[in-house]
């Protein structure tokens, strides 16, 4: 989509409605990212929603918005993803090389100053929680918005602005008390620079011109939903669990039995072979939303129920967040039934 066009569109398009769909996809990106995932084993994380607003729902809104604008599709939101983790983790909380940030540099292999197991799981933790899963859900709610802008240029230019003060707020704010006497060196910072504009110049530049926003459907089908819920959050868990400590507690699954290296490689194993699932399941005829709301709900709920062992507060707030989630997901069905006059029911 020229610039032009993306300016016009968004012109013609309702106000209030891209004012909402921007609105709700920065809490959904929070929520799917942080309030069901990390704040069931740190529930201190509600007190800096704030700035975890300012982080997340600036910074996917700008990935999600410069994406439509090129014609980008999926694969230009996987790229602008890793650029987003990489300024979270490497510029923001530095604990990409932090050796005492989270204790993440004991979760598996650390080498050259880069904790590599951590990087692993936030790699996938951001490009499918942060950016992903949450554009998925407002495409869904949002039809009518699908490959629009959901904001003016003004709009994206303050979304740009908050996103860069909310690495800074990671920074002073997050980093500067966890982890106050660590210092990034100058090195790493041009690096990640560097890679930031290289990812994005990829998903700006170059997939746009590679992959078109959706490919032709296949003859073949996917799966029924509920086994794409199934698996997608079997796989979802062996993820996590194979990278980080249960609960974000002392203890990793295998704990010395496996080794470091195998632990990065299984971690990345596991998250291309999820990765390859869905692009085959969503090329085939059949794939719907309704496939869409069990690949959320595997996700969603898999990714909230690791963070069950790290207390029993945990285990109540899990449990609770977990409700909430099949309640909002059955809603989302229901809201999708009424509107489009067909069974998009789990079934």
């Amino acid at each position: 989509m020229s610039a032009y066009s993306a300016a016009a569109t968004t012109a013609a398009t309702p106000a209030r409605g891209r004012v909402r769909a921007a609105w709700t996809l920065a809490l959904m990106t929070t929520l799917c990212a942080e309030l069901t995932f990390t704040a069931v084993a740190v529930p201190v994380t509600w007190i800096l929603l704030p700035l975890l607003m300012l982080m997340y729902g600036a910074g996917v809104l700008l990935i999600r918005e410069l994406t439509v604008r090129v014609g980008g599709g999926w694969p230009s939101l996987v790229a602008l993803g890793v650029a987003y983790e990489l300024a979270e983790d490497g510029l923001g909380l530095q604990a990409l090389n932090s050796p005492d940030m989270y204790g993440a540099a004991d979760w598996g292999m650390r080498a050259l100053g880069i904790n590599w197991t951590y990087w692993d799981s936030q790699i996938g933790i951001h490009v499918v929680l942060s950016v992903l899963l949450p554009v998925m859900i407002l495409n869904m709610l949002f039809p009518q918005f699908r490959g629009k802008p959901y904001l003016r240029t003004p709009g994206l230019v303050v979304a740009g602005v908050l996103a860069v003060l909310g690495v800074f707020g990671l920074r002073f704010v997050i980093a500067g008390t966890e982890n106050p006497d660590y210092q990034l060196a100058w090195g790493w910072t041009v690096a990640y620079v560097a890679l930031i504009a290289v990812f994005a110049w990829v998903g700006l530049r170059v997939l746009p011109r590679r992959f078109g926003p959706d490919p032709a459907p296949s003859t073949k089908s996917a799966p029924r939903p509920v086994i794409v819920g199934i698996v997608s959050g079997y796989l979802t868990m062996a993820f996590l669990t194979t990278l980080l400590p249960l609960g974000l507690g002392p203890v990793l699954l295998f704990g010395d039995a496996m080794a470091p290296g195998f632990r990065l490689f299984a971690g990345a194993a596991t998250a291309i072979m999820a990765g390859w699932l869905i692009v085959i399941w969503r090329r085939t005829a059949n794939w719907n939303d309704s496939h869409r709301i069990w690949l959320a709900g595997g996700i969603l709920v898999s990714h909230t129920a690791f963070m069950i062992p790290a207390s029993l507060l945990s285990v109540f707030l899990g449990l609770i967040t977990i409700g909430l989630e099949v309640a909002a997901l059955i809603m989302l069905s229901r809201h999708l039934r009424r509107r489009d006059g067909v069974v998009a029911a789990p079934r």
